[in-house]
């Protein structure tokens, strides 16, 4: 491409002004985030800051995420902005909302652009979990080969839990609990595996709970301050508190976990069997390549399956109580007990 005298020397931006920055340890990695725009690095703080500084053995890779703001391209809307659309080229994936709107990610370069125009500005949540958040799970999966499932993880002093379902399943509801509770939690809804030494890693800003999520909670005292949480709407319609975990003095888990179990939840009703049932090799298997199937195309899946072959695997069913669910969830964290509560 020749550039014309109304782009000019520099018609990529190459050369443009960057003054803010930031630099996070993050799902193992050491980032740092340079911006033309004091609020996009805003919408990085809200994403990151004040989390545990997670690191796998060994060196923590540098990884560059730049973000950069353009002029505004077309009128504001209150509407939710497109959904997010994905592509891959030779050596980068891109996630993209609209023209000006985007995310391109280069793990071999060990960087990735992310690419806001002014209007979206009021969409900040979309801004920040469609793109932001994106580029950066991407980025560190990629870059430390780690693999991404869609999944919470809890755990008590380094020992850890994987819990796996469907959305709605009540990983959120089981998460928040397992905090009231005392347990450390790594993640809601993303969980990063090395594939090799069933460590994990997560971010923990925040739990999305449904006011339904609340019945369990009258009285309680954690009850106010998550329904003064803002209220933020899913692609799918769903509307959930977002409950800032950081400000909440909720324990979270301080290095990553090493996964002693993992656990699909169920919807079936535990009745008089057990809160926890084992599961199979064989359903095992089953359950996480249905669950897992982004996962289970990446290149250390094979490694990961391999893995987990040697921990316990258990369906978690409702009881009367989610207290029920965690009190049977400690039991696989404790060496000392054999038995898990019945419902």
């Amino acid at each position: 491409m020749r550039p014309s005298v109304k782009q000019g020397i520099d018609p990529f931006g190459e050369r443009s002004a960057r003054p803010h920055h930031r630099s996070l340890q993050l799902l193992g990695a050491r980032f740092r985030f340079e911006s033309n725009s004091v609020r996009l690095l805003r919408l990085v703080d809200q994403a990151f800051a004040g989390l545990p500084r997670h690191r796998f053995s060994g060196r923590s890779p540098r990884l560059l995420v730049r973000l950069q703001l353009t002029p505004r391209r077309r009128r504001p809307s209150a509407a939710p902005p497109p959904p997010l659309n994905t592509y891959a080229g030779p050596g980068f994936l891109c996630g993209a909302i609209d023209e000006s709107n985007l995310a391109v990610i280069s793990p071999a370069q060990g960087s990735a652009l992310v690419v806001i125009s002014r209007d979206m500005l009021r969409h900040a949540y979309h801004l920040r979990y469609e793109l932001i958040e994106f580029a950066v799970y991407v980025l560190a999966a990629r870059t430390l080969r780690l693999v991404p499932l869609h999944a919470a993880a809890v755990g008590v002093r380094g020992r850890g839990l994987l819990l796996m379902g469907d959305s709605g399943a009540g990983k959120s509801t089981i998460a928040l609990h397992c905090l009231l509770q005392g347990l450390d939690l790594l993640s809601e809804d993303a969980v990063f595996v090395a594939p090799d030494g069933r460590a994990a890693t997560g971010i923990a800003s925040f739990l999305h709970l449904q006011r339904r999520g609340l019945r369990f909670l009258r009285g309680h005292a954690g009850a106010r301050r998550i329904r003064s949480s803002p209220i933020i709407r899913r692609r799918s319609g769903a509307e959930k508190y977002e409950v800032d975990l950081r400000r909440s003095g909720y324990r979270l888990a301080a290095a990553p976990l090493s996964i002693q179990a993992l656990v699909f939840l169920s919807k079936r009703r535990a009745g008089d069997d057990r809160v926890l049932v084992p599961l199979a090799a064989r359903q095992r298997a089953a359950r996480l390549t249905a669950l897992q199937p982004y996962a289970a195309a990446q290149p250390g899946w094979r490694r990961f399956k391999d893995s987990v072959a040697a921990v316990r695997t258990f369906e978690l069913r409702r009881g009367s109580h989610p207290c029920l669910a965690v009190a049977a969830l400690r039991s696989l964290l404790d060496p000392a007990k054999r038995s898990a509560p019945r419902a």
